[in-house]
């Protein structure tokens, strides 16, 4: 069995760092109300949310609904199973249900984007405790960020992650040098499941490990695309630029976008033309790698995005800021705006019965004068959103204010439908203790009464002695 799945942890106690995350969790399941916010699990892989959710699950007896980005997130699928696992008790007798959405900073594409939406309404009518995981909080959307209160997983410490493969090392019967474990702790970079993952591998077949026969290849090999950018102007020789090339995990056509972004910084003009040359080169045999399927020209257009690069940037105390490229935030920003206006004509289709092509092409122009009219009624009519308001009234902050007042006056409804349920319910129950008080009361005064009457009855049905009358006689007719 997987060292990292058999050695999991059970219970929050034995998760390894992160006190403060795991008090955290603890104490917002102990005081959980319906009207507690969800929380969200944020940090890197491999350093134990998942597990402390489903140890958080396991301590307090719950049930767990689990969705991760391998399932189909769309607006559908979460309404009709997470929406009614929100909403519905547990069917195994467990006193809750907990709702786990893992992944939640993939939620990418029309149909996720739908789903952002739903779980952003599924966080606001949850009748059952959700705990949403991510890797980066910042890639989750806003909408569903500031409906929860986060908690931050941290790496764990070296020498954490040493003491813990001691222990499995015990348990498992192999004989394992500190030097080796140090290897692996180091080499793991504060991630439990690549740690425990590392050492599964390397005592395959093994009673005793050391350092040498530690293979921490996988995680040392490794460099990322912020080691090969950088390497690029730092004047390292032509076979460890290679080497870089090599062990970094991403694909020529991602790199150069990387290596493009950091030649547009580069100061001097004839030397940021010489080197764009190159990039333009490099992206000429990626196009005929992907037309002719002959991958063997990607090694060329690796050398002339990194070698011939960094020859045009060399002796230049060039340092570029590496950076995503520039252009995936443009891309973004229309792919979202596209996004955002198709939705909007689909939901003013829906509520006028139009089709959205002909929302779109002729009735556009017409309803944003209906929306800035009164933008407020009109959000809330169509049920939209900020960034569909925007494209009506041209207008972002004023959008923004019309759907934040939406929102407010929805919560304040939501708040007096709550009171009203509330006094309702404390009108019944005052009147079901009065009717029981007055039952009571009606119970004890008959039994005070009682003993009187069973008292009082021999006296009045005392028997009184029968007086026997004469027996009649019967008249005779004297006939002589």
């Amino acid at each position: 069995m997987d060292w990292a799945e058999k050695y999991r942890p059970k219970h929050l106690d034995e998760i390894l760092g992160n006190a403060a995350a795991v008090k955290q969790m603890a104490m917002w399941a102990q005081n959980w109300t319906t009207d507690s916010a969800p929380l969200l699990l944020t940090g890197k892989p491999g350093i134990g949310k998942t597990s402390a959710a489903l140890a958080l699950a396991r301590d307090m007896g719950w049930e767990v609904l689990e969705l991760n980005a391998s399932d189909a997130r769309t607006k559908a699928v979460i309404e009709r199973i997470a929406g009614n696992s929100a909403t519905t008790a547990s069917l195994f007798g467990a006193s809750r249900k907990m709702i786990i959405i893992d992944e939640a900073d993939n939620l990418e594409g029309n149909a996720d984007r739908g789903g952002a939406r739903a779980i952003a309404d599924l966080l606001k009518t949850a009748k059952q405790p959700i705990l949403l995981i991510a890797n980066d909080a910042y890639g989750v959307s806003d909408s569903i960020r500031r409906i929860c209160d986060s908690v931050q997983f941290r790496a764990i410490a070296a020498s954490t992650l040493a003491k813990r493969m001691k222990e499995i090392c015990v348990l498992e019967q192999v004989s394992c040098g500190e030097d080796a474990l140090s290897e692996i702790a180091g080499s793991a970079a504060g991630d439990m499941r690549s740690a425990v993952n590392m050492l599964f591998g390397s005592a395959a077949g093994r009673k005793s490990l050391s350092a040498d026969d530690v293979a921490t290849a996988q995680k040392d090999e490794r460099a990322t695309i912020f080691d090969l950018v950088s390497a690029v102007s730092a004047g390292i020789s032509d076979e460890r630029l290679m080497k870089l090339s090599r062990e970094c995990e991403e694909k020529p056509d991602y790199v150069v976008q990387w290596v493009e972004e950091a030649v547009s910084q580069i100061p001097d003009r004839n030397r940021r033309i010489r080197a764009f040359r190159r990039v333009s080169r490099a992206d000429v045999y990626l196009g005929r790698t992907m037309t002719r399927q002959y991958y063997t020209l990607w090694r060329y257009a690796t050398s002339l995005m990194t070698l011939g690069v960094a020859g045009e940037t060399e002796s230049s105390g060039y340092r570029p800021r590496v950076m995503p490229p520039s252009r995936w935030k443009r891309m973004a920003t229309a792919k979202k705006q596209k996004t955002v206006r198709r939705t909007l004509s689909a939901a003013l289709a829906e509520g006028y019965s139009i089709p959205d092509v002909q929302v779109q092409a002729e009735y556009i122009d017409l309803l944003s004068r209906v929306a800035d009219a009164d933008p407020e009624a009109f959000c809330e009519r169509h049920n939209l959103d900020a960034d569909q308001l925007t494209v009506l009234l041209h207008d972002k902050a004023r959008a923004a204010a019309a759907f934040k007042a939406v929102q407010k006056a929805a919560k304040e409804r939501e708040m007096k439908v709550k009171k009203a349920a509330a006094a309702k319910k404390a009108e019944a129950r005052k009147k079901a203790d009065l009717e029981e008080a007055l039952k009571k009361a009606e119970a004890e005064a008959a039994a005070a009464i009682l003993p009187k009457e069973e008292e009082a009855l021999p006296a009045a049905e005392e028997e009184k002695p029968v007086e026997k009358k004469p027996a009649a006689t019967q008249a005779t007719l004297d006939f002589f």
